[in-house]
């Protein structure tokens, strides 16, 4: 349920985790203090015993620490900026590997894709998607982790944050996330007290079954892989919406998804916020 949903996700252990409910996400600053971390543990455990899934991005910082506390009662979801085999941050490989075995790691890159700095604001809509609320632990001002908290509010997801001294820097991003109405938090149960639940007819996530999942026959011969010319000639350098797009190349919804799928994995296109696409310029 995102306006620009990724194409496909891949995923590296138990897949069936992806569409569990409740869930919930826990994001935070890298250089999180050691009271921010501690308190990211203590809630994602907490959670994890009350049977909601924790979701974070696995960067250090809160976001490990998260996960740590997750992994001491459960399963937890841990969603990556490149592929699934390529550890970032490199201090965090042992910790990946685990999660990969114990729980699930989500990418939407191809193996062996290395983590960019474009991937990042895409690795968190996809960590605020697979959540029903976003608390924030730590966050300055101009912090990376409020694109996670812009994200969920943009898609209609609850916002939670963790109030902090004022004279921390790491704290002026959340306290202003209060200000304009975020859920304040101080333990699990202000959390599990605000958490809203799913509609039943609307999922956070589908597991497709085999026969729901796009076959090759559903591409038509002009989208086939290494045949873009006339797409490539549509999108240019400056940003266009995906709709405007499939409305202008006469290909299929499922033709369209797979072959900006191809284009962004041979780095020839960026799959951009709010459901737009652009060339890389990279040829």
């Amino acid at each position: 349920m995102l306006p620009d949903a990724p194409a496909m996700l891949a995923v590296q252990g138990n897949a069936v985790l992806l569409p569990q409910v409740p869930s919930f996400a826990i994001v935070g600053a890298h250089n999180a203090s050691a009271a921010g971390r501690r308190i990211a543990e203590d809630i994602a455990e907490a959670l994890t015993k009350a049977s909601v899934l924790m979701i974070s991005g696995l960067a250090r910082g809160v976001d490990a620490a998260a996960h740590q506390g997750a992994l001491r009662a459960g399963p937890t979801l841990a969603v990556l900026p490149g592929g699934s085999d390529v550890a970032y941050p490199l201090e965090n490989a042992a910790f990946q590997a685990r999660i990969g075995r114990e729980a699930a790691l989500v990418a939407d890159h191809a193996l062996g894709i290395a983590p960019l700095a474009r991937h990042f604001p895409k690795r968190n809509r996809i960590v605020a998607g697979l959540s029903l609320g976003v608390l924030v632990v730590e966050a300055a001002e101009r912090s990376g982790t409020l694109i996670t908290a812009r994200l969920a509010l943009e898609t209609g997801r609850d916002v939670f944050a963790i109030p902090g001294s004022p004279l921390d820097p790491r704290s002026r991003g959340v306290n202003d996330l209060i200000r304009q109405g975020a859920h304040l938090v101080e333990s699990a149960t202000d959390v599990l007290t605000h958490l809203p639940e799913v509609p039943s007819d609307a999922p956070l996530f589908v597991l497709p079954m085999v026969s729901e999942i796009p076959i090759t026959e559903d591409i038509p011969p002009e989208a086939t892989p290494g045949e873009y010319g006339h797409l490539i000639d549509l999108i240019g350098m400056a940003p266009i919406s995906v709709d405007d797009l499939l409305r202008r190349c006469h290909l299929s919804p499922h033709a369209l998804q797979a072959a900006l799928a191809d284009l962004e994995l041979e780095g020839r296109v960026d799959m951009l916020p709010g459901h737009r696409v652009a060339l890389t310029g990279r040829g």
